[in-house]
């Protein structure tokens, strides 16, 4: 991309839209002719930029010769978009149709039939794209052109993999997306605190992996609060984790100097010659042509270990700089719309690495809890993790799917005279067994089932190495292809390519319907019949919404009245555990109150004092916040109301043919606009759902703040009655407060979704059948194309159906 695109895009705060920004260049504007005309409205606006006098982000090396412009201009079309060959490809010539170009020949791995539509639809729209940025920009002209780059988005599903050190994870993932050297297994030991992000290379043919380092400042933080654990000889008692984690983070980045060295020395730039990019706040991209080389090279910044460098110098091991790192592996169809995240069980105590851990788990469809199958039910690890997490990916997530993966299932234990049917039949045999037991711990977790339902949980006995090798088991017996056929599933490439399509053809139909001229009586009475079904569609959804935040107040008012009355009791017992001495929990309340209420514990059960005191609001609204914004895909949210919201098209299609046209674009629109909005509510729920426990988490924030200062003698007894009071003090307005907060969030989305509804319908309808523009260009050979693919892709849907 242009530099000064994304310079000004970032001085916008509009960051996000880079990579959007680059598919649009790259997809739909094609290489040559056309986009010299883009490159040269660009430059005038860089130019516009220089005579007000802002100078500061434009990139003067992108300055191309007059003449040299002038030449590629002149490039025809045909060449930039050559014609289908007979030689294995498909011909989409229209018999009787003369077309000004043709679709081009050669499709980068295009190997099936969805793919080779969405490619010929994207050329397709990206030619009339370039032929309306040519056209006088009227208002029309914006509106479709806009529409047009709508149409290139990209639907990714998040598979979130949990499980401690040792089970398998690795060898799990490298199994289901065959790369069997992709992810590092075995010799060096695991790093628990970063992410790693795996997803299919859409660019090139090369393996890939983006490192993406905490910020300077946060290990500066980092090292001081290090510094200040080993420096306090007030606190003589340690919890070993902390102490062990902490020396772990230096040993692996400093080898033992840092021992004697002060934070500010540890900053020394010397530390950091092999990762620049630290230093300089950037990613740093690795690429190689095989996975096993891909690996060995970021190994470094995923993992821990011992070995030495040339001469006896230390190895440095990078993982306590890194936030995430995203490989990427080519021609993986698999991933195409999923990335596969290997997640930290508990988050992280760096405050970046776990607001990522958030909004990523937060983000997941689905999650994999893995463990070894020989003590998979009585895994308590991953029990807690999957407790710790239940409310960030069910009422607070979108998760649809918890999978239970009993790993390393052909461990087992072969004796001199069983026959390979015998040892398969008692693999077989426990694989059933653990299922059943895991099945029934999972029924045990009612906190957990007030997300999921039983129809959320599956169990998988699978063997990466059977897989592999197939010694004693087939490909399918080993269920590694069972969770490769989900992955296609969740894949979902049918519905992209069939939005693209519909989108298409619905746009395309407005085009060729703006050039009518001999219908507008019909438009008139066809636009008095949709302005009314609207009216009527958005009460509808009104009185629906309206019940819904009837039903939040109630929930909320009981749930107020539960946590004034009881949270003191609640308070108490986190504040004076039985089973702690008071010079462990001393440490545990001290890291609380330091961490804005949290306690995250390398291993074992973290502690969230805010979720405990929020917890009365929390389950008096669950049931309903469960039943008005479901996860599951096949219930909708606010009682369906918003996919019942309908213009009733398809009725008015048959009573007015002559506007058949901007009828279909307006049925096509009205999908859009349901399925935005589908998303958006999902985005939205998030917050609202966080919004009770963050509203607590502030009001206590000051309290976390004064009990932090204590120390020495007492500090123990201190730190708990500054909490008691504050508690004691805030719980007639906090909760108030917590439920008010949520409400005025749910009254926000709620106008949201009824003033989107309202605008973009009526927008559309307005330049769809009341603006007339004849200088839109005729799309008849293109809208006739796009025609005959969206039936393509219709008929091979319902052969595969079928």
């Amino acid at each position: 991309m242009d530099r000064f695109v994304r310079d000004k895009l970032i001085q916008w705060d509009l960051e996000e839209w880079t990579e959007r920004f680059e598919d649009i260049n790259e997809n739909l504007i094609p290489k040559l002719g056309p986009r010299v005309k883009f490159k040269r409205k660009l430059k005038l606006l860089k130019e516009e930029q220089n005579t007000n006098g802002d100078t500061d982000n434009i990139d003067f090396d992108d300055v191309s010769a007059q003449n040299q412009q002038q030449h590629e201009e002149a490039t025809d079309l045909t060449e930039v978009l050559p014609s289908t060959s007979d030689n294995g490809k498909r011909k989409l010539d229209l018999q009787g149709e003369s077309s000004e170009w043709q679709l081009p020949a050669k499709r980068l791995r295009d190997s099936t039939l969805e793919a080779m539509i969405l490619s010929d639809v994207k050329t397709v729209m990206g030619h009339v794209y370039v032929r309306l940025l040519n056209l006088e920009n009227t208002k029309l002209n914006t509106f479709l052109r806009t529409k047009i780059t709508d149409l290139a988005t990209d639907k990714r599903e998040l598979v979130g993999v949990f499980g401690r050190t040792g089970t398998g994870k690795s060898s799990l993932i490298n199994a289901i997306i065959g790369e069997k050297n992709l992810l590092p297994t075995g010799s060096v030991s695991a790093c628990t605190s970063v992410m790693i992000k795996v997803e299919a290379n859409m660019h090139n043919m090369k393996y890939e992996a983006d490192i993406e380092f905490i910020t300077k400042e946060d290990w500066k933080d980092e090292l001081w609060a290090m510094n200040q654990f080993f420096g306090d000889k007030a606190d003589e008692e340690r919890e070993d984790d902390d102490h062990d984690d902490i020396v772990e983070k230096l040993s692996a980045l400093y080898g033992d100097e840092w021992k004697d060295k002060s934070p500010e020395n540890l900053m020394d730039s010397k530390y950091f010659r092999e990762i620049p990019e630290f230093l300089q706040s950037r990613k740093k991209t690795l690429t190689c042509e095989s996975a096993q080389k891909l690996s060995a090279k970021f190994v470094k910044y995923t993992r821990n270990g011992t070995e030495q460098g040339e001469s006896g110098q230390v190895k440095r091991w990078y993982w306590p700089l890194v936030k995430c790192v995203t490989v990427r592996v080519p021609q993986s169809d698999l991933l195409q719309h999923v990335t596969i995240v290997d997640l930290p069980g508990n988050g992280d105590r760096n405050k970046s690495r776990d607001e990522m851990w958030k909004g990523v788990v937060g983000n997941c469809s689905t999650v994999w809890i893995v463990a070894e199958i020989n003590r998979a039910a009585a895994d308590k690890e991953s029990w807690e993790i999957l407790k710790s997490v239940s409310g960030l990916i069910g009422n607070g997530g979108e998760c649809q799917h918890i999978h239970f993966i009993c790993t390393k299932s052909d461990g087992i234990e072969e004796l001199d005279e069983d026959s390979a049917d015998k040892v398969r039949a008692r693999i077989f045999k426990r694989n059933t067994r653990a299922k059943e037991e895991v099945c029934k711990e999972f029924r045990k977790l009612h906190a957990i089932k007030k997300h999921f339902s039983d129809d959320c949980f599956k169990v998988f006995t699978v063997s990466s190495k059977e897989f592999l090798r197939g010694k004693l088991l087939n490909q399918e017996e080993t269920e590694i292809s069972t969770l490769q056929d989900f992955l296609k599933n969740l894949n979902d490439a049918h519905s992209v390519t069939f939005n693209f399509v519909s989108g298409a053809h619905g746009i395309l139909s407005l085009i060729k319907g703006a050039g009518c001229k001999e219908v507008a009586d019909k438009k008139t009475e066809v636009c008095e019949e949709l302005e009314r079904n609207i009216s009527l569609q958005l009460e509808s959804v009104n009185e629906t919404m309206k019940e819904v935040y009837r039903a939040f107040e109630r929930c909320l008012s009981e749930g107020v009245n539960d946590s004034k009355s009881s949270c003191e009791k609640k308070l108490k017992n986190f504040l004076y555990p039985i089973r702690k001495s008071g010079g462990g929990f001393h440490k545990i309340l001290k890291s609380v109150v330091i961490n804005r209420g949290i306690y995250k514990p390398k291993k074992g059960k973290p502690i969230n004092l805010n979720v405990k005191l929020a917890s009365f609001l929390t389950d008096s609204i669950d049931e309903e916040f469960k039943r008005t914004f479901p996860n599951e895909g096949k219930c909708d949210p606010f009682n369906g109301v918003i996919n019942t919201f309908s213009l009733d098209t398809e009725r008015l299609i048959k009573k007015y043919k002559d506007v058949e046209l901007q009828l279909i674009f307006l049925r096509t629109e009205e999908d859009k606009i349901k399925a935005k909005l589908k998303r958006h509510i999902l985005d939205c729920k998030k917050t609202i759902y966080s919004s009770l426990m963050k509203t607590v988490e502030e009001t206590m924030q000051e309290c976390y703040e004064r009990a932090a200062g204590f120390c020495g003698k007492d500090s123990l007894l201190n730190m708990r009655h500054t909490i008691e009071r504050h508690v004691q003090d805030s719980k007639d307005t906090m909760f108030d407060k917590a439920g008010q907060v949520m409400l005025n969030l749910l009254i926000v989305l709620m106008n949201t979704i009824l003033g989107t509804l309202e605008k973009t319908m009526k927008e559309s309808i307005e330049l769809s059948l009341k603006t007339n523009d004849y200088s839109i260009p005729d799309v008849s050979t293109e809208l006739a194309m796009v025609q005959k693919l969206c039936n393509e892709l219709k008929s091979s849907s319902y052969e595969e159906k079928s």
